[in-house]
């Protein structure tokens, strides 16, 4: 027996998402259903969100959680993929799509233990191709852990890992965050 994969058009996609009660990512026609974030999930994104949020308000960089999609071509721009990032910043007045961004200079996801392998590998691959992306972070939910990838001049990546008295520094959007204030109300050093 021979098992058919149906695929789906972007435009079926981007429609059925406006009606659908999960979310869903797109990977080149097919879609995967979303699972729900933890409280300790929801909490950490939500901190990192207001402090973008206050931040940023006015300078004309837009600020975005977990319902809006990133888009990105992939294989030589013969498909395409879209994810929903847990934070998102875009600075670029042409990133106008109502329903998904292509453009964002700040992406952050927060690590589930169902998801943590493909944030490392696959999305942190995918993002880092688009050509705005500055900078991708990603923090755990269970320890004090902030993994920092940025991209240099040159274009090249870089990875450090911030700890429990470290202070993230988004180059990307000129804001500082402590550890405490990243995980208030969740873990304490």
């Amino acid at each position: 027996m021979k098992l058919s994969t149906a695929f789906i058009s972007v435009s079926d996609y981007l429609e059925g998402e406006k009606v659908s009660p999960i979310r869903h990512e797109y990977l080149g026609g097919q879609i995967f259903a979303m699972s729900g974030g933890s409280e300790e999930h929801n909490r950490i994104a939500g901190n990192i969100y207001t402090r973008l949020l206050i931040h940023l308000r006015g300078s004309g960089c837009k600020t975005f959680m977990s319902d809006m999609k990133v888009n990105m071509p992939i294989a030589q721009n013969t498909a395409e993929l879209f994810y929903y990032p847990d934070v998102m910043v875009t600075c670029d007045r042409q990133d106008t799509e109502k329903y998904y961004k292509t453009r964002p200079c700040l992406i952050i996801e927060v690590l589930s233990p169902s998801t943590q392998s493909l944030d490392r590998r696959e999305k942190r691959l995918n993002y880092q191709t688009l050509p705005s992306l500055q900078e991708y972070i990603l923090v755990s939910q269970t320890e004090m852990k902030v993994e920092v990838y940025r991209r240099n001049a040159a274009g090249i990546w870089s990875l450090e890992i911030l700890e429990a008295d470290d202070i993230l520094a988004l180059n990307s959007v000129d804001l500082t965050l402590t550890m405490a204030e990243i995980y208030d109300e969740v873990l304490t050093g």
